[in-house]
């Protein structure tokens, strides 16, 4: 199927066929959470082609998706469609008042934990494989950031204490902007010298340290600040109007527009998300809406959350049609969990020890928190849009096991772990 002959509606058409498709199955016959079933579904199935198409090479089955898989566009339909609508989603749930009572773990865990795990990752990987270290620490800013989307559908069904839950939540939607800025930085840096890298050009990340603090600067306050005075300027808009049809609408616009904005203004869309839908979540709905809009506005979102997320594990399931495995990418990426989970227990430990004699923590903090700290599909995002390179095929590789490593095993087993550090003693 040639690119062109897709349009929008035939793929957005296909992907909802197909969510509801692998969600009913995983419904009926696995009972697992719901985007992880959709994702185990979506794989299983995936693996079934290739096998298939292996045994039987005249099917040219596997050919056939994997021009429709690449087709899809997998980066440009996370970071420039639907990360929007799932980061502000996800912040509308997360009260202010709680995020304030948590915001030092957070900040550091958001920055330091990042720049920690992105040192850590990019040191080991490039020993491992052998790559250039600015090139490997590229795969370590986009490894680092714990996912919202994953973190935050696990989190429903963990039942943590309010203030774990809070740092988690907090820490996911803000590390996933930071950790953005860091990788197109590294990224300007690490292939400056080569073409292919117009993203990063785009923000100015081609040039030295000073041009990377700059536009690290620019980026994250620059996205914070064009998300207050969106979500701001909202707030004072729908204190004027009872319309919760209009009111709904209004919240899409901002999520929408906001983040198209941003993306023209060269500030973190992400970071821009993330803060328009914190005031709109708390002051919004406390100040700026009836009870009425609040119920259907908390209920659209949800709702578009629970949607997008089904899609979007979906594409990670279908997306092995885009790596291409090797014994030497897939040992790499065997390694590169290890290498994960311990640059992880640093970025979370290292933060809560500095902090521990200034603040309270809950029991077992730092293994839920290491644990619980699943990547997605921004990694994979991230992965897939580096420019043409040697070293391309190792990184995206690495990505995706690491990715399927912690959603479905991580992501299935953290409750669990929740449920029994919570009853032990203090861990740390």
């Amino acid at each position: 199927m040639e690119t062109g002959t897709v349009n929008i509606l035939q793929i957005a058409s296909l992907m909802i066929v197909l969510a509801a498709t692998f969600g009913a199955i995983n419904y009926l016959f696995l009972r697992l959470p719901s985007a992880i079933g959709i994702l185990v579904v979506a794989f299983v199935v995936s693996l079934a082609i290739l096998g298939l198409d292996a045994m039987i090479p005249t099917l040219t089955i596997a050919e056939e998706v994997r021009a429709v898989v690449q087709s899809l566009d997998f980066s440009d339909a996370l970071l420039e469609g639907m990360l929007g609508l799932l980061l502000f989603a996800g912040a509308l749930h997360v009260k202010t008042s709680d995020l304030r009572a948590q915001w030092m773990p957070v900040l550091l865990m958001a920055t330091l934990g990042v720049a920690l795990s992105t040192t850590i990752v990019g040191v080991g990987f490039s020993w491992i494989t052998g790559m250039p270290l600015l090139v490997a620490l590229v795969f370590g800013a986009l490894i680092s950031p714990t996912d919202p989307v994953a973190v935050l559908g696990v989190l429903r069904e963990a039942k943590l204490p309010k203030a774990l839950e809070t740092k988690i939540a907090g820490e996911s939607l803000f590390n996933d902007g930071v950790g953005y800025v860091v990788y197109l930085i590294l990224v300007g840096l690490a292939f400056s010298a080569g073409a292919g890298h117009g993203e990063a050009e785009a923000h100015g990340a081609g040039g030295g340290l000073a041009d990377a603090a700059q536009l690290f600067f620019q980026e994250a306050v620059g996205g914070a600040v064009l998300g207050l005075a969106l979500g701001w300027l909202v707030f004072r808009v729908m204190r004027r109007i009872d319309d919760y049809p209009l009111e709904v609408l209004i919240t899409l616009a901002l999520a929408f527009g906001g983040y198209e904005l941003a993306v023209a203004l060269h500030v973190s869309a992400p970071i821009m998300a993330v803060t328009a839908g914190l005031l709109i979540g708390d002051v919004g709905t406390k100040h700026g809406m009836s009870e009425e809009t609040r119920k259907y506005v908390e209920a659209f979102w949800k709702l578009v959350d629970e949607i997008l997320n089904a899609v979007l594990f979906l594409m990670i399931g279908i997306e092995v049609f885009a790596v291409a495995f090797t014994m030497d990418t897939f040992t790499s990426g065997v390694l590169a969990i290890g290498l994960a989970l311990v640059a992880r227990l640093a970025a979370v430990a290292i933060p809560v020890l500095m902090l521990k004699p200034f603040t309270g923590f809950s029991r077992g903090t730092i293994p839920i928190m290491t644990w619980g700290g699943l990547k997605g599909g921004i990694s994979v995002a991230l992965a897939l849009s580096l420019p043409e390179s040697e070293w391309k095929a190792t990184i995206l590789a690495a990505t995706y096991v690491v990715v399927l490593f912690s959603i479905i095993v991580q992501g299935l087993t953290v409750a669990k772990l929740a449920a029994r550090v919570g009853r032990e003693p203090e861990l740390m």
